[in-house]
């Protein structure tokens, strides 16, 4: 039989064109196949859970999102041990600032890379009291009253603790005139804690679970969150006049996401964070938000708070967990007994 070429080639090109069309509909699968760790703070599970479901809604050919939730600076060390997140969604910046410069895993300029400083919500630190706030409280200075037992995170592991902390010295800055003044009054304040979990999410449940203490400190977010679960009229929130501006930083970890092909997906789910969709479902969740519409048609839900920075407060992050947190630092020094 004669050899014949023309049939041959077009044998070549179908199966080409064969494999071509396979492959091409095995991308989608491919690309379904992949996954998105979000790793982020205790008390951020219902929240990411809403902004999942509204991302994956608007974008159903993105990799499905996976979630890991822990105190935000147990979140970091777990990342620097191994954990292979692709996007963080912390509550303090140096916990971001640790996976830059010790882990090496974005760059030192993340914050530039994304709007305000890569934040796209901000928070402040409020107070959740029991029905008819039968202790009084009003202000930070009625924390350290007699007979008054309050409840929030360890401020050595948990960035919600933090805040609180540097809430109260913010405070104590603006009422007394001197800094040894300032330190009695934080001792005191210590003095009251009924009991100091590891994050956020175990302070709720020693408050409304356990009914430990009169008072819990968190999130405004979340003290909101926990009023609207466990019962409006069996809780009451109060937001103190002067407080501490709450950031939570965003980004995307280059190192993993490299590796993993997950770059251009990591970053357009934490762009998504700034639409005017996700904004509003930040501001239904009792998140300070950052579009100007959504804020005006949020207003009613924030009470007018004079927000003071960690800069104000404290110098750099740097400088406040060296002063402040540090082993031996002030924070230990003021928990002696």
């Amino acid at each position: 039989m004669p050899y014949d070429a023309a049939f041959s080639h077009r044998s070549i090109f179908m199966k080409k064109a064969l494999l071509t069309a396979l492959l091409a509909l095995a991308l989608p699968a491919v690309a379904a196949d992949k996954e998105l760790l979000n790793a982020s703070y205790d008390i951020a599970r219902e929240l990411f859970a809403r902004y999942n479901a509204l991302y994956e809604k608007e974008h159903p050919d993105a990799p499905k999102i996976k979630q890991s939730h822990a105190g935000s600076s147990k979140q970091a060390t777990a990342i620097l041990q191994g954990l292979k997140a692709d996007v963080v969604t912390f509550n303090q910046v140096t916990d971001v600032e640790i996976l830059a410069s010790k882990g090496k895993l974005l760059p030192e300029n993340w914050r530039e890379r994304l709007p305000h400083n890569s934040s796209p919500y901000y928070s402040t630190t409020a107070f959740l009291v029991r029905k008819g706030n039968p202790k009084h409280i009003e202000n930070w200075g009625d924390l350290a009253k007699e007979g008054v037992s309050i409840v929030f995170p360890n401020p050595k592991t948990s960035g919600n603790g933090r805040y609180t902390y540097l809430g109260a010295l913010g405070y104590a800055q603006d009422t007394f005139k001197t800094e040894a003044e300032q330190h009695a009054f934080l001792k005191d304040f210590l003095a009251h804690v009924a009991v100091f979990d590891t994050g956020g999410r175990g302070a709720t449940t020693s408050f409304v679970e356990r009914k430990i203490g009169d008072v819990l400190i968190t999130f405004e977010s979340e003290v909101n969150g926990i009023r609207q679960e466990y019962g409006a009229d069996d809780y009451e929130v109060v937001v103190p006049k002067i407080s501490i501006l709450s950031e939570f930083p965003v980004a995307w970890l280059d190192k993993n996401t490299e590796a993993k092909g997950t770059t251009d997906a990591a970053k357009d789910y934490l762009q998504y964070l700034y639409s005017e969709p996700a904004q509003r479902l930040l501001a239904e969740n009792h998140y300070r938000v950052r579009d100007e519409k959504v804020q005006a048609e949020y207003k009613d839900r924030f009470p007018d708070v004079r927000l003071k920075t960690v800069e104000d407060i404290g110098g750099s992050w740097e400088q406040v967990m060296q002063a402040h947190f540090a082993n031996g630092a002030l924070l230990d020094q003021l928990q002696k007994r």
